[in-house]
């Protein structure tokens, strides 16, 4: 079996880690500079550029990058780990599961959670076209261009997902790296020009914009939270690398590669106010414009690859954690238990994107639905923190309210400035979340009820042993493995099995898979191994929710452990719930559906369906 939890002797150096970690955590904040600071000026919000703006805004973008990324994520969030996971999942699950606001906690945190796959449809989509409306500073014959290369990049970095990010993972750290230098370097070079931007590291700088500003400059914040949207990836990557590697890059190279850019940036546009339409290429010189588009693209690509696998990884989770269906859930690595790839979740988010590249045109326009799932979400993770200050750390409400009020200070405006862009195709993630959100707790509401219904045909283990002493059935050989929620009780399958065929397998093993609120379970830890009488076996076999259970391995480990079972002469029973359409209850519509599509069990547990029996209960759901 895939242990998750390998000797930590062979671990990375921090270093190499950090390099890693450009590649997959710092995607999408690091190609902010395609669009983030040009976004203040443009579009319909756009400032008057003016020497009192620009600076505002540069003083803007710095404190953003260094209270929100610097403070927030890596000083206090980050630590925030479970077992090393981090993410909106992996800190609902820190918080006590009971209580009067846990439905609420829930429910909040299954948005948060929603609106990830909100920026994940747009982040390919204006990551891709900013990069190559390069092409527009180097001639404007490729206008026309721009729109279709966009559409062909993105089918083609879709359909890709298949193969996995394993084979070409190695490359993405040192391209990253790459693009953080030159990042660097663009920006040092125009700085020379006019270097008093650097008056931007005043804080009252900002205070300043707004007082000049009004209305106008927090408007403006919806453009500036551009420059962070990568937040939320540094604390859900945490579990690939850890945070002291992720620490170690933000601060040694991240911040201040991008700082140096988004003020040369200024710097340019001051010099040159015709460049404010695209300050980022205007930073390049021109016999390098086609191999920085080249970098750009590719870089884009790495931005987007990150929020697609993370999108697979959430989606697991979900799965896991009893908030979806199950779907098809591929792993791709061998060696990474984390790389997988969900078919259906690839290709509506191909098709989402493609459709957004061709309703928006170009990323100025696509900026205006991006922001809104992002900055909801850095709310959403600011209340969960300080709910798990005070419940798990014990930290006074005075504290807590002290240290969330300066995040929230940031999340808030950022969020309140993103409502101007509603009617902009700001609602587009938010109605994507409200559905994912809907479907979440439609599935688990039908969950729920589907299983008080099996409860109550379950029977107990001493009336059903009773039983079986009372008929004496004949015994077949063999074993029959029969996969049951309960840990404790006799599922109806096993019952009715006895009942209408009269026998039973010479050894029976009632197998529960139970998924733990944390994300990995040690595969010392995982297996409970429990003898009945008259042949029957119970098996509990725990998981965390960023593992994918296997059958035929849980049972090989307990052969291993044990357990007197020849797995090839096994055969496995499979309850499939028969909905009872005549008395359908009104709003279990979409979890009907659901249920009937969902993957088949034996599909998703790895189970043979040559030794599959499957067997209809009536529910009325």
């Amino acid at each position: 079996m895939n242990n998750s939890n390998q000797n930590t002797d062979e671990t990375p150096p921090q270093i190499v880690l950090s390099l890693a970690a450009l590649g997959v955590v710092f995607g999408d904040i690091g190609t902010s500079p395609l669009y983030a600071f040009k976004a203040c000026f443009n579009g319909p919000h756009g400032l008057p550029l003016t020497p009192e703006n620009v600076v505002g805004i540069l003083s803007l973008i710095f404190w953003s990058l260094l209270v929100v990324i610097g403070l927030k994520y890596t000083t206090f969030v980050m630590r925030a780990d479970n077992k090393g996971e981090g993410g909106i999942f992996a800190l609902f699950a820190l918080l006590p599961a009971s209580g009067k606001r846990y439905k609420t906690v829930m429910a909040v945190a299954l948005f948060g959670a929603a609106l990830l796959y909100g920026d994940g449809f747009i982040t390919p989509a204006i990551s891709v076209l900013s990069a190559l409306e390069g092409l527009d500073v180097a001639t404007r014959a490729a206008d026309a261009y721009v729109e279709p290369i966009t559409c062909v990049i993105l089918f083609v970095l879709f359909l890709a997902q298949r193969h996995g990010t394993s084979r070409i993972g190695s490359i993405f750290g040192p391209v990253m790296l790459l693009w953080f230098l030159v990042l660097g370097v663009l920006g040092v070079r125009t700085i020379a020009l006019h270097p008093d931007v650097f008056v931007a590291l005043n804080p009252m700088q900002a205070v300043d914009f707004f007082l000049r500003n009004g209305v106008a400059g927090a408007v403006v914040l919806g453009a500036v939270v551009l420059c962070v949207t990568g937040g939320e990836a540094l604390y859900a990557d945490m579990g690939h690398f850890g945070r002291k590697p992720i620490v170690l890059a933000w601060y040694c190279l991240v911040l201040p590669a991008l700082c140096i850019n988004y003020f040369g940036q200024g710097a340019l546009i001051l010099t040159h106010p015709e460049t404010v339409t695209d300050p980022f290429y205007g930073l390049v010189p021109r016999m390098l414009l086609y191999p920085m588009v080249g970098l750009s693209a590719l870089a884009t690509v790495i931005a987007s690859q990150a929020v697609i696998s993370g999108a697979f990884s959430l989606t697991r989770q979900a799965i896991q954690l009893g908030y979806l269906p199950r779907i098809v859930v591929t792993h791709t690595s061998e060696s990474s238990e984390g790389q997988v790839y969900c078919p259906a979740v690839n290709y509506v988010m191909m098709v989402v994107c493609i459709i957004l590249v061709l309703i928006f045109h170009n990323s100025e326009a696509l900026a205006g639905a991006y922001g809104m799932a992002i900055t909801a979400t850095m709310v959403i993770t600011t209340w969960l923190f300080g709910l798990y200050l005070r419940s798990i750390r014990g930290w006074s409400l005075p504290a807590v309210l002290g240290l969330c009020t300066v995040f929230m200070v940031f999340d808030l405006g950022f969020f309140a400035a993103n409502l101007t862009k509603l009617t902009a195709g700001g609602w587009i993630p938010l109605l994507v979340g409200a559905a994912v959100m809907g479907i979440m707790l439609s599935w688990r509401n039908g969950r729920r009820v589907t299983r008080l219904q099996l409860e109550e045909m379950q029977m107990s283990e001493e009336d059903f042993l009773a039983e079986v002493h009372n008929r004496q059935p004949p015994r077949v050989p063999g074993a029959g493995v029969i996969l049951t929620v309960s840990p404790i009780n006799i599922p109806p399958i096993l019952v009715r099995h006895l009942r209408l065929n009269k026998a039973l397998h010479e050894r029976v093993i009632l197998l529960s898979i139970i998924t733990e609120p944390v994300p990995r379970v040690e595969s010392s830890k995982r297996l409970v191994i429990r003898m009945m009488d008259d042949g029957l076996v119970r098996v509990i076999a725990r998981y965390g929710f960023m593992q994918q259970p296997n059958v035929p391995l849980t049972l090989a480990n307990a052969y291993n452990a044990g357990l007197q079972v020849d797995p090839g002469d096994i055969t496995y029973y499979l309850g499939r719930e028969l909905f009872s359409f005549d008395s359908m209850r009104r709003g279990r519509t979409l979890y009907r559906f659901m249920a009937i599509n969902a993957v088949n069990p034996a599909l998703y547990f790895g189970i043979p369906r040559s030794q599959v029996i499957e067997m209809g209960i009536a529910v009325n759901v």
